[in-house]
């Protein structure tokens, strides 16, 4: 049996490990990092932190297998990102240095922690909130990804969000057919800047 709950702080580490075991557009990531905590640090934990109350995880006998994380007001969180979150990370990881062509996973992640790239404001203007969704393999295909996405945007409605927007790699296909099959639809310009590499779904509440 799975259980679906509003996310703790005690599930921090669970998340951070989900993150890594699906940072290769769904994928493990696992080879890719020295440090395995750097997606996590971008894409879930500062959400479990700073925005308790629309976070939820999915938990099944072995742990937390899921997740989805989201701020009801994207320009908020980010400016609450930049008091809160990143300050400690940039002092923690020196900001890389040289070519960008040749950095590693690591070092382009350390680079967006010190220079996090602002939601594109015609995306945030008519969708404000955003989120982050994975779950696990051994739960995948058990329509608990469905359930954890219908909580998030049933309290998002409850609290007046008009809209909600996510980012999907764009060789995680899987991923695409997910979304739209869920009321997303893919935008375009003007919603999506010139050059945007992931591709972006959104949804009116």
């Amino acid at each position: 049996m799975s259980e679906i709950r509003k996310a703790r702080l005690g599930d921090l580490d669970q998340i951070y490990a989900i993150s890594l075991l699906t940072g290769d557009a769904g994928k493990d990531a696992t080879r890719l990092y020295k440090d395995g905590q750097l997606i996590g640090h971008i894409y879930s934990a500062p959400y479990i932190v700073l925005s308790p109350d629309t976070s939820f995880v999915v938990e099944d006998e072995e742990g937390v297998a899921g997740y989805i994380v989201g701020p009801h007001d994207t320009a908020d969180f980010e400016a609450r990102l930049e008091r809160e979150w990143w300050p400690a990370l940039r002092t923690r990881y020196e900001a890389p240095q040289g070519d960008p062509a040749a950095w590693n996973a690591d070092q382009r992640r350390i680079h967006t922690i010190h220079h996090p790239e602002a939601a594109f404001a015609p995306r945030v203007a008519a969708f404000p909130a955003h989120i982050h969704m994975n779950l696990l393999p051994r739960l995948q295909g058990q329509g608990l990804g469905t359930k954890l996405l219908d909580l998030w945007i049933s309290t998002a409605r409850e609290a007046g969000v008009k809209g909600v927007y996510l980012g999907a790699n764009a060789e995680n296909v899987s991923g695409q057919r997910f979304w739209a099959s869920r009321g997303f639809e893919r935008l375009a310009p003007p919603l999506v800047a010139p050059a945007d590499r992931s591709v972006w779904f959104g949804q009116y509440l």
